[in-house]
């Protein structure tokens, strides 16, 4: 009975006394931060958003991204920084402009096309 009450305050103070590995002014600014690190791709990664990668250059970019939020840039300043420094490809979420009218307009023209053949084939 003492062996286990030892254990389990030993694995509670764990979570008593970690700290937290960004620090923030406000919640909403730790807020920012975390939804950041979702919409960002990891450079090294494959598939992988900042979020999930422990890649060291994921880890320099959230603490750029700290450093940013920390000097009061929005969102899409942040994002306009990372472009510059990685490429569009970063983004989870592709903007509407010259190089990508393909991506956006190509689903629609498919499902169009698919529905004409669906409804005027010939009826067998």
């Amino acid at each position: 009975m003492n062996m286990k009450f030892s254990l389990a305050i030993l694995l509670t103070c764990n979570f008593l006394f970690a700290d937290s590995l960004y620090e923030f002014a406000s919640l909403e600014n730790e807020k920012r931060f975390y939804n950041l690190i979702k919409e960002v791709r990891c450079p090294k990664c494959t598939s992988g958003s900042l979020a999930s990668s422990n890649a060291p250059v994921s880890e320099d970019i959230k603490l750029k991204i700290v450093e940013l939020i920390k000097d009061g840039k929005s969102d899409n300043e942040i994002k306009e920084y990372i472009v510059n420094r990685f490429g569009r490809d970063v983004l989870y979420d592709p903007s509407f402009d010259k190089s990508t009218y393909f991506l956006w307009i190509a689903p629609i023209f498919i499902l169009m096309i698919a529905l004409i053949i669906f409804f005027f084939r010939r009826k067998v």
